[in-house]
């Protein structure tokens, strides 16, 4: 008995990595709250995964164009399907599902909807002691007047101590 062995290989690039950083802070299922699907139109991925996916071909591929997103995930199919764990359609990036999907992006409210979720997930604000300030900046020469309560003042430049 005879097993045919059959090898895919795809090219992932950076695939991998974007895909689970957006895992990582909830985009695809922050995008499915504010782009919920609509009856029968869409019966296979929800547009939070086809955003993400397409968010990675943008970044990872550095174009922008609709027609090239197609033709990138059926070539990447199999490694679309293991890192979200969904089957991936290339039907489901035609120019005109991705159109579609401009348009619910373009609507003000939606989008500051998206903005604020995705920045209750990715911004965190740590509360630090103000008493004292040490900042280590890079030196910057200039001529200045400077005077009691102005910005730039005399102090022990690296480059040169005569200016502020």
């Amino acid at each position: 008995m005879s097993t045919e062995l059959t090898i895919t290989t795809e090219r992932i690039d950076d695939v991998v990595l974007l895909l689970e950083v957006m895992k990582r802070v909830e985009l695809p299922e922050l995008l499915d709250r504010s782009l919920q699907r609509h009856g029968l139109s869409q019966q296979e991925l929800s547009w939070g995964w086809i955003t993400t996916i397409w968010l990675a071909h943008i970044l990872s591929q550095g174009d922008h164009r609709k027609v090239t997103v197609r033709d990138w995930v059926r070539q990447a199919q199999t490694t679309l399907a293991a890192v979200t764990g969904l089957t991936i359609r290339e039907e489901d990036f035609t120019d005109d599902r991705l159109g579609l999907l401009l348009r619910r992006l373009s609507k003000l409210a939606t989008w500051h909807t998206i903005e604020r979720d995705l920045g209750r997930n990715i911004v965190r604000v740590y509360r630090l002691p103000t008493q004292t300030v040490r900042l280590d900046a890079t030196t910057v020469s200039g001529y200045h007047t400077g005077a009691e309560g102005e910005l730039l003042q005399f102090g022990q430049s690296k480059d040169d101590p005569t200016l502020r």
